[in-house]
């Protein structure tokens, strides 16, 4: 069997492959394929917004990961968003099709549901609010589409992770541990803001697995801990799995905004860009992810590492130096 990775040198394809590659069969190979370096070498460079005309041996026994997106936001133009994540999906779609294969596994986002304080689960009606999640619902029915074409023999799993963290993500979590350490987080607004997450590492097992386990058909499951954490929680969780000091003051929403505001615009007039700051990113953090894990929790894919396991893992694994 073949292990087909659109968007293999990203965060979750470098822990995917990384994952496969332990687990798989002697007679299995990983093909994975990326725009660019992201995180990990080891891949062959593949646009998914053109057609995809790769060659791989006996390709009809294979299991495609579309992972490939263009996902930071606020960070890019809006059609940079439609063209990767629709167009990509339209082009693996069809890349399956020519191939006659049956698997895919897609990574969309919670971003579909729409930025709001309610509950949301996978039965919730998606009001995307952002090109992003916009781009990405739409990529869904793409892939939705090519499954209903042949629902006996097609297999479409869809997953909608909460924020992603562990090693190499460059991401939220490692902004926060930063902070954390250098004793300049405050929490932004308020204290109880849910944020749905979960680990790479878990991540990765339930990609492989639900493609090994499921049935012809299509599954959509939101990837997160169940309950979701606040901001607090995690704060105080990464503390003490981390041996930093968890944050205790907390500042008023309006100033955070206020001072982001003048110091990315401020920025933008002298020609200079300050990573990590922006109006929207402020105003985010202050709004919940309330995003349901229920369903993955009852499934035969439940997390394997609780919050306060997966950051202690993920500081072993960098020698307990530090999160990166």
């Amino acid at each position: 069997m073949n292990h087909i990775i659109f968007g293999g040198s990203g965060f979750i394809g470098t822990h995917l492959k990384r994952y496969i590659n332990e687990t798989l069969a002697l007679k299995d190979k990983v093909y994975s394929f990326d725009l660019k370096k992201k995180v990990s070498d080891g891949f062959e460079i593949v646009d998914i917004r053109q057609p995809i005309n790769v060659v791989i041996d006996e390709v009809k026994d294979s299991i495609i990961y579309n992972l490939a997106a263009v996902h930071t936001t606020p960070g890019h133009p809006d059609h940079e968003y439609f063209e990767a994540n629709i167009f990509g999906a339209q082009n693996v779609c069809d890349f399956a099709r020519k191939n006659n294969i049956q698997t895919i596994v897609f990574t969309s986002s919670i971003a579909p549901y729409g930025a709001s304080e309610d509950y949301k689960t996978e039965d919730t009606l998606p009001m995307p609010n952002t090109p992003y999640g916009i781009s990405k619902l739409t990529a869904e029915y793409i892939h939705k589409l090519w499954q209903g074409e042949d629902p006996q023999n097609r297999k479409l799993i869809i997953v909608r992770p909460g924020v992603v963290f562990g090693m190499q993500e460059g991401g939220n979590f490692t902004r926060l541990y930063n902070s954390l350490k250098k004793g300049f987080f405050f929490y932004p607004g308020r204290k109880d803001t849910i944020k749905a997450s979960v680990y790479v590492k878990d991540v990765a097992r339930i990609l492989y697995e639900a493609a090994q386990q499921e049935n012809p058909g299509h599954v959509t499951f939101n990837l997160t801990y169940f309950p979701a954490p606040t901001i607090e929680e995690i704060c105080e969780t990464m503390a003490e799995a981390t041996d930093v000091k968890a944050p205790k003051i907390l500042v008023p929403g309006w100033a955070l905004k206020s001072a982001a505001g003048g110091a990315y615009f401020g920025a933008r007039s002298l020609g200079k860009k300050i990573s990590g700051i922006h109006p929207d990113r402020v105003k985010k953090l202050m709004i919940s992810t309330n995003i349901s894990g229920e369903k993955l929790s009852k499934s035969h894919y439940k997390l394997q590492f609780t919050l306060k396991d997966a950051l202690s893992d993920w500081y072993n694994d960098c020698g307990q130096k530090g999160l990166y």
